[in-house]
């Protein structure tokens, strides 16, 4: 074909020859440059040239993209001046390269990679705490309790959402204020204004935000997609330590003379499960969490054992001897669950559309979303109130349980591997591994101590 100097006018008119499914009007002003028509009447410019003694054909854009020459234009905004080039001034550049044994292909692709570099590096410098807090939880989810990632989750938490007990909403974690920065502006000076704000109002969470946010930059920087956004040790810098709230760790513990009266005022509770609950954890010295979790599947009364879903161990990883008095008192509960609804009660889950059904959970609750109980320290307050007892807090009783189990002399060891802790010396960790009927021995004894201080009778049924 007759090669012409393509204008913007000829451009506008040319179509494929018939026959053919393209037709390339090539330029005679700039070598190698064409403008390809197809017969569906799409346009664009090609750049033909030779590479090692092969033809290389490169598509650059349509006319619409790709003025034929150079043009500077004026930007009405800030009225700087803007060069873009022409389709011409391309085909020379690539030229150009092919003459040099360069392939353009190559060029564009290493330009390409550049450009998606930068994209990512600057999506890398835009990333919020909170998105990489959301992809920290979510790794780590199949690693830590239910409680522990519910842990993490509130110390972050917005706040502002209606409570799901009582009125007003919920208030904003001591993390919240951190979740909206980029991971790039965290310094040590921005912890330092973070935990002197937080430590004003509440100290104890502030110092526990911040163990978890150190576990969290450090989880960041062994990250490809955040590594090298945080400095490493901003949160060890010696202004970071200063600010840190120094927070006395909890000692609230039961005494052996307070047994009795606790006991007393536990035991009228009008609650069953909640009373049996909390006697529970003192009885097995066990975690809040891992005690309200109990299903029934974990309970075996014939060989008296409890099975825990264990912080350290995971699930199923800690089993534990079942006393004989807690015995009666999950069996008492165990009846209670197993009672069939009367008639009123049968007609309002008919209403519904319900059917009833014994609960999976040893220490179920109506009211709670997840269908067991959720939070007995009002009911434990309540009924300490008028006993003139110091404050005890759940994890109090915990405490309670490896304190007062040493009036009965029972082994530390013993003591541990039923709370659940780690052993503490090589011949625990290596070398000790009671069986549950040894544990069985050691606890009822600690059990039946516990009994007698309160002054209850108890006789386990023969």
């Amino acid at each position: 074909m007759k090669k012409e100097n393509l204008t913007p006018e000829r451009v506008a008119t040319y179509e494929c020859l018939p026959g053919r499914q393209q037709t390339i009007f090539w330029d005679k002003k700039q070598p190698g440059l064409g403008l390809r028509v197809t017969t569906s009447g799409s346009k664009a410019y090609v750049f033909e040239g030779r590479l090692f003694g092969k033809t290389v054909r490169l598509t650059l854009g349509a006319p619409d993209a790709w003025p034929l020459e150079r043009y500077v234009m004026t930007d009405r905004a800030n009225g700087e001046k803007i060069e873009r080039l022409g389709a011409r001034q391309e085909a020379a550049r690539l030229k150009a390269l092919m003459d040099r044994n360069i392939d353009p292909r190559e060029e564009k692709a290493e330009r390409q990679a550049a450009h998606e570099a930068r994209k990512l590096e600057s999506r890398r410098q835009d990333a919020t705490v909170g998105s990489a807090w959301q992809v920290y939880l979510d790794a780590n989810r199949v690693k830590w309790s239910e409680r522990h990632y519910a842990d993490h989750e509130n110390l972050a938490q917005a706040g502002g959402a209606e409570k799901r007990r009582g009125a007003g909403v919920t208030k904003a974690g001591p993390l919240a204020a951190l979740m909206p920065l980029k991971l790039s502006s965290l310094s040590a000076e921005t912890i330092v204004s973070w935990l002197e704000t937080e430590a004003q109002s509440r100290p104890t969470n502030a110092e526990q935000a911040y163990r978890k946010l150190r576990a969290f930059i450090r989880w960041s920087n062994d990250r490809p997609e955040y590594s090298g956004i945080i400095a490493p040790n901003i949160y060890s810098a010696r202004s970071v330590r200063a600010a840190v709230p120094r927070t006395k760790a909890k000692d609230d513990c039961l005494q052996r003379e307070q047994l009795s009266v606790w006991f007393g005022a536990v035991r009228g509770i009008a609650n069953p499960v909640i009373s049996a609950y909390l006697q529970g954890l003192l009885i097995t010295g066990a975690r809040r969490e891992e005690l309200a979790a109990l299903r029934w599947v974990d309970v075996d009364f014939r060989w008296r054992s409890l099975t825990m879903n264990d912080k350290i161990e995971g699930t199923g990883g800690r089993t534990i001897p079942l006393p004989p008095y807690l015995a009666s008192l999950l069996l008492n509960l165990k009846r209670l669950n197993e009672m069939h609804p009367n008639k009123r009660q049968t007609t309002r889950l008919a209403e519904r559309g319900e059917q009833w059904e014994p609960s999976e959970w040893v220490f179920a609750s109506k009211t709670a979303s997840g269908g067991k109980i959720a939070e007995p320290r009002h009911a434990h307050n309540r009924a300490l109130e008028p006993t003139g007892l110091p404050h005890i807090s759940l994890h109090g009783l915990r405490r309670s349980f490896g304190t007062l189990s040493e009036w009965v002399e029972v082994p530390v060891g013993v003591v541990a591997q039923i709370q659940g802790h780690k052993p503490s010396a090589i011949a625990e960790k290596h070398y000790r591994r009671r069986p549950l009927d040894l544990l069985r021995m050691w606890h009822d004894k600690i059990e039946a101590w516990m009994l007698e201080q309160a002054q209850i009778e108890f006789g386990p049924a023969k």
